[in-house]
Formats: structure tokens, sequence, C-alpha cells
């Protein structure tokens, strides 16, 4: 046995040598990419598909916003001031009666000035003064406003600019008008990834943008004073419109070649 014992201590000198070398070749990470040749595919980044939705609701209105005053003219500014005071209180006081609160009364203006006539080739010519008083009023009884408007126009109420509707509560009709915009941007995005030869697949991200408008009243007539009213009013109903922002991850169709397969049962 004595002659082999020379090639046994080369094998195991041969071992000592190599070892160092395998210690300084580090193992793979969990980070490090596979090689080409290991067979592994690179992982699959789906596609994003951005989508706009819309919604509308409308809501049947509650209040009714009225601008209405008193203009009157006398030859001082005393006299007309007296007038319009007193004929601006009588309005005052047929709004209260006709179930109006406080609260809902406030002075919009108030102003005096000269009145002036022109004539031809005459210089102006100061003959009196105009003051007048301009209310906003809320009236919450739609079914009484024609009544309330005729019996302000009785007491001196001698200028209504203006009248709209709106309702002191949209929450009801917002939150559906954003459930409806959400089901649009779905609805869009479903077909546009149809259309690509694609599919859906997780959401990504909802926002919700705001929409700068109020409320906007309906052309459609929704419901009249009474009868007995000699101002026919209209209420009509209001619109809100929502719109969102959604992010799909947009994938291969089913049977794709790229397309996820369904885990074995």
């Amino acid at each position: 046995m004595t002659p082999f014992r020379p090639f046994l201590t080369a094998v195991s000198l041969a071992a000592l040598l190599a070892a160092p070398a395998m210690a300084q070749s580090p193992a793979p990470g969990p980070n490090d990419a596979p090689s080409a040749g290991m067979g592994h595919k690179m992982p699959h980044h789906a596609a994003k598909l951005t989508v706009t939705g819309q919604g509308r609701s409308s809501a049947a209105p509650d209040l009714a916003l009225i601008t209405l005053g008193v203009s009157t003219e006398a030859a001082t500014a005393e006299e007309a001031m007296t007038q319009n005071s007193s004929r601006q209180k009588a309005v005052i006081d047929a709004l209260t009666a006709e179930g109006v609160e406080a609260r809902d009364i406030q002075t919009a203006g108030l102003s005096l000035s000269p009145k002036m006539v022109y004539d031809n080739n005459q210089p102006p010519k100061m003959v009196g003064y105009v003051a007048q008083n301009t209310v906003n009023v809320r009236v919450r009884d739609l079914d009484g406003l024609g009544a309330v408007l005729d019996r302000l126009v009785s007491t001196g109420a001698n200028e209504i600019s203006g009248i709209s509707f709106a309702r002191e509560d949209m929450a009801e009709a917002e939150d559906k008008a954003r459930a409806d915009a959400v089901v649009d941007a779905r609805r869009r995005a479903e077909l546009m990834a149809e259309a690509a030869g694609m599919r859906l697949g997780q959401i990504r991200m909802l926002s919700d943008a705001a929409i700068p408008e109020g409320p906007r009243p309906l052309m459609a007539m929704r419901a009249e004073a009474k009868a007995d009213s000699s101002v026919p009013i209209a209420a009509g109903e209001l619109e809100v419109s929502a719109q969102v922002t959604a992010v799909f991850d947009l994938l291969p169709a089913e049977g794709a070649p790229d397309a996820p397969k369904a885990p074995a049962e």
C-alpha cells in the first residue's frame, strides 16, 4: 500500500487549494436577476389605463331665492328715504305674515341718488331724489310662493330683479352622482380594454374631481304654484354633476400567450 501514499497526498493538497476559491464565490442573493440560461421569465408589468367617468343626479328644490326691492321718488332726499322706509317695512311685514323667518330676509342694497332730467340743448336739471332698498329673501314654502309674490307687490314692492331655486341639502343627490360616475368610469374602461384586445385588472387609483358649478335648474317643470295664486311659479328640478378619474391595470386577454394562468385546484 505504500506506493499509493504520494498520490493521495497530492489529491488532498489540490482539494485544500481549491477550497478558498470556492468560499470566495458568493451565493446568488434574492435580488439577483436570473441569468438568461436559467430559463426564468422576466416579471410581467401590467399596462395602465386611465379613464374619466361622469355622473348626474337631480333633486326637487325646497327653497326659492328672490331679490326684490322698493324704489321711491320725492322732491327731497329726506322725503324719498322716509317713503322708501315706510314701504319697505310694509314689504317685510308682509313676508313675516306669510311665514318667512327673519333669518331668511337680508338687506342687499340701499341707495339714494338725485334724479336728473336731460333736455336737448339744455344743461342737466335735478328734479328730485330716488331712494332704493333691496332685500334677498328665501322662501321655504314653494307651494305658497305665488301668493307671497302677489302680496309683496300689493304692499309696495315694485322691483323684483331675480328668482332662482335651490335645495338646502344636496348631499344625497351628490352621492348618487358620484356613484354613477364610478360606474361610468368602469364601463368606459371595460369598453376600451375590450376594443384593445385586453382585459381590466385591479383598480389602482380613484379620485373625485371637483365640479366648480353648483346645482343647475332643469328645463322640465315639476311643480306649479297653487291655482288660486295670481302669480304662477314653476320650480322645476335641480341637477348636480360629478366626475371621477380611475386608473386600472390593463392585462392580456384570457387565453393570450402572456396572460397569467389560473392557479391549479
